[in-house]
């Protein structure tokens, strides 16, 4: 086909104005506001001259009218696009509980309504209501946190590496701390542990060997400049075979011949025995505090289920001195986390329904039957959406827990695996990943599968629609 030359394909370009006054504009105007409209139409006329511009003409059987209507259509699409949230809920069927990139841990019912009603109306958030007088905003955490973990004293920031920077900014400002180099792991998005050291004024000692460090190790590395000894759980991988690593107890007890404290960053750390639903062996928070470490640091948005944040507990003389620390209002939390946190924290108290009510335990403790129902289910709606366009089965696979935690832990789950007769598995994963509402999946072996683990039951209607819609 002949094409027009640029000049031509410019000339045919309507103007803001005559854009403006389309009926269909006209439309978009009725709802969203002038000022996104008109800088849509702008954006849209700037890029079709860039494309002609740029060498590539308009089209022989372009007229006024067509390229109006090629003006209006990129205004519209522009329009809902701006007037869409960047954030948006989305389904995770990739059976990753913890996924970091989709937000970790899902809230609690009960933590969702706190949020609600402390985000919709005024709060005492830093108000005593018995005196009147300026309180504390952690106040509503510390008395639940120290009940549930045995700590003398607790502190709430905004994640747990605010905790740890915190804590050595605090405890070992210019002076020396000891760690095993098996230990000096990268917590997530490239942050390491020497460079949060780095970043706190404190001098990293490293002792041991990767793979071995020995409470002798430790003893030999303090001198008049040490601060700190630091415990690093390496909840974010595994070292296996031959090791030999120090434990919190050993640590403790050479702090305690030293007069040093002793500090233990658990990463994900859990207020649950995680063991009865077939995870390894982890130590939960009360364990550790009982183990004697003078602080200990964990996050809120991992294995404890709740919004982001880090906690610190232990001893009280050192959590007061990270509250007077100028630091602490850099990385305060809000109080919407407040309440958040506060109301996941109140689920632990009846241990008897903790499961049924945090969605991350809920996911964990989820067994083999309830996933196959579950998969079953999808699978029909599955098969009802895409009539005769893809093979559509239930099968067995492995979940993965996620956000650092178990790294070596598999389990058992149930997946729809689906193949469609005209559109590749990535092609399918890619589409379902842009869509309303968009799907995490995962491929494998030439399948797009869908890992019931992570799908609410709710989720299963609009999963199955958008499995649909795609293929």
């Amino acid at each position: 086909m002949s094409k027009k030359s640029w000049e031509q394909g410019v000339r045919l370009l309507p103007s803001v104005d005559e854009t403006l006054r389309d009926d269909r504009v006209a439309e978009l105007l009725a709802v969203y506001p002038r000022s996104m409209v008109v800088e849509a139409v702008r954006d849209s006329l700037a890029g079709e001259r860039r494309r002609l511009l740029d060498g590539d003409p308009a089209e022989e059987d372009m007229d006024e009218n067509s390229c109006l209507d090629l003006i209006v259509l990129r205004t519209t699409e522009a329009v809902r696009k701006r007037a869409c949230s960047n954030l948006q809920p989305v389904i995770n069927a990739t059976g990753v509980v913890l996924h970091t990139n989709l937000g970790r841990a899902l809230l609690s019912e009960n933590a969702r309504r706190a949020v609600y009603e402390i985000a919709s109306s005024y709060s005492n958030l830093e108000l005593e209501l018995t005196t009147g007088r300026r309180g504390s905003r952690y106040a509503p955490l510390e008395p639940v946190l120290t009940s549930l973990t045995g700590a003398e004293a607790a502190l709430v920031v905004n994640n747990n590496a605010a905790a740890v920077l915190l804590a050595l900014s605090t405890l070992a400002k210019e002076r020396e701390v000891v760690v095993s180099r098996g230990q000096l792991v990268e917590i997530g998005g490239s942050f390491r542990i020497p460079e949060v050291m780095a970043q706190s004024g404190a001098r990293l000692v490293e002792v041991g060997a990767t793979n071995k460090t020995y409470p002798d190790d430790y003893r030999k590395a303090i001198n008049e400049q040490t601060a700190l000894l630091l415990h690093v759980h390496t909840s974010n991988y595994r070292i296996i075979g031959f090791t030999r690593e120090t434990t919190i107890n050993e640590l403790v007890e050479i702090g305690r011949a030293y007069s040093l404290p002793v500090m233990s960053d658990l990463g994900s750390g859990s207020l649950l025995d995680l063991s009865r639903f077939g995870l390894p062996g982890e130590p939960t928070v009360r364990e550790v505090v009982a183990a004697g470490p003078d602080v200990i640091t964990f996050s809120g948005d991992k294995l404890l289920g709740g919004p982001q944040a880090g906690v610190i507990a232990g001893k009280r003389r050192y959590i007061d001195k990270m509250r007077k620390h100028p630091l602490l209002r850099a990385i305060r939390v809000d109080k919407m986390t407040v309440a958040a946190l506060e109301a996941t924290l109140r689920e632990y108290l009846d241990e008897e329904l903790i499961v049924e009510k945090i969605p991350t335990l809920q996911m964990l403790a989820a067994g083999s039957s309830q996933l196959t129902e579950k998969a079953e289910s999808l699978a029909g709606l599955v098969r009802g959406a895409v009539e005769n366009k893809a093979e559509v089965e239930v099968g067995k696979g492995f979940s993965v827990v996620g956000g650092g935690s178990f790294p070596s832990a598999e389990l058992p789950t149930a997946i729809v695996k689906i193949n469609s007769r005209a559109t590749s598995a990535g092609d399918l994963q890619s589409a379902l990943m842009r869509g309303k509402p968009a799907v995490m999946s995962r491929v494998q072996d030439g399948s797009l599968i869908l890992d019931v683990r992570t799908v609410r039951d709710h989720e299963l209607p609009a999963l199955a629609a958008a499995i649909g819609k795609v293929i």
